[in-house]
């Protein structure tokens, strides 16, 4: 998929998202958050439709596995250079916007925490046997 075809994908999905109180049917419902992000490099402003996974009411837990590539996804290295950001959530009736702060969970407790998204969602264990980088799990605490 090019650059401008996942953009176009991406912006299908974020306006699915706000239209219905984050709820994306091709993905079974309310599973998504929308990451707001700014470049490393350029400044730029994104917004990343990604799993997400509560935490209670204050947490929310994203993996940077980029689909099982050898690589990081930009979005990690972005939030490694300006953690302080927005996360979009899904609500009752709509979406709620929420200021977060992003940090990499260390070592044991991101095993702790990768086991209990794979029990939710198996394809990242599928995504950490494809690639020989060990995959992060990234902490969204609400400031």
């Amino acid at each position: 998929m090019s650059n401008d075809e996942m953009r176009s994908w991406n912006d299908k999905i974020i306006e699915e998202f706000r239209a219905n109180a984050g709820s994306v049917e091709q993905f079974g419902g309310k599973g998504l958050v929308l990451l707001h992000h700014k470049g490393a490099k350029s400044g730029t402003t994104y917004v990343s439709p990604l799993a997400g996974f509560a935490q209670g009411d204050d947490e929310w837990l994203i993996v940077a596995s980029n689909a099982g590539r050898d690589n990081h996804p930009a979005w990690y290295y972005n939030l490694q250079a300006n953690p302080e950001t927005e996360l979009e959530v899904p609500g009752d009736d709509d979406v709620q916007t929420v200021r977060v702060t992003a940090r990499v969970a260390g070592d044991d407790e991101r095993d702790g925490l990768f086991e209990g998204i794979v029990a939710k969602a198996p394809q990242f264990g599928e995504y950490q046997t494809g690639t020989p980088r060990r995959i992060p799990v990234v902490v969204l605490a609400r400031a």
